[in-house]
């Protein structure tokens, strides 16, 4: 069972490419704390944070960012000897699949779904997106996975469903933006991005994690279409 410490936070919800590609990184020089000083130049603000939360989880840093004691070794770490690295970390991180009745042998996808909403009571696209980044760790990790789990990663091409959303998540938004509107409701000089920033919440950071997450994703949305050139 998670202890409660765990239960407050999320999964590891970022790109597991990302994760690994960033574990390969340190190998030039591991900083004395991971921070957005350190990351603020390769990742975009809500990747970054996403990044740290998973790097907690799985105890590979501090509540203060500082490397703990298991990061350098599975940074320096290649072949079996990573692989049995990213097993005794995952085995600590994620015990509730790896101990217990569950047996991720046999279990179908559905069922692993439900696991982690007993938990962390997970849904929709979080959901979705903590148990592809438990798959691909645990594929890393040579953990045995029953196939009714991994034919659902295998199912679509990589990036293909990413594409897809994003082309009707645009056309969606164009068309919002064509809704006519009478000239006079328009102050003078106001842009359609300065009325969007308006609508905008606030940052709240009382907000729970799954929330900040949600919202530094259409922060960064909004900046990508819709920020002037001139402050790009």
């Amino acid at each position: 069972m998670v202890d409660e410490q765990k239960r407050n936070r999320l999964p590891p919800y970022v790109s597991y490419r990302t994760f690994r590609n960033f574990v390969d990184g340190l190998q030039q020089a591991m900083p004395a704390r991971i921070d957005r000083s350190y990351w603020g130049d390769m990742l975009s603000g809500s990747t970054g944070i996403q990044l740290m939360a998973a790097l907690r989880f799985l105890g590979l840093i501090d509540a203060n960012g500082r490397p703990t004691s298991r990061l350098g070794p599975l940074v320096t770490a290649t072949g079996e000897k990573k692989a049995a690295l990213l097993r005794e970390i995952s085995a600590e991180a994620f015990d509730f699949v790896l101990r217990g009745s569950f047996d991720p042998q046999t279990a179908t996808y559905a069922q692993l779904q439900e696991l982690f909403h007993s938990q962390f009571q997970l849904t929709g696209d979080v959901s979705r997106k903590c148990l592809k980044f438990f798959i691909a760790l645990a594929t890393d990790a040579g953990m045995p996975l029953s196939r009714f789990i991994t034919k659902r990663t295998r199912s679509l091409p990589s990036g293909t469903a990413t594409k897809t959303l994003t082309k009707k998540s645009s056309v969606r938004t164009n068309r919002n933006l064509l809704v006519p509107q009478r000239p006079a409701e328009i102050p003078d000089g106001f842009s359609w991005y300065g009325m969007l920033l308006e609508k905008f919440p606030t940052f709240d950071p009382a907000w729970p994690d799954e929330v900040k997450l949600k919202w530094f994703d259409a922060f960064d949305q909004l900046l990508k279409r819709g920020m002037p050139e001139a402050i790009r």
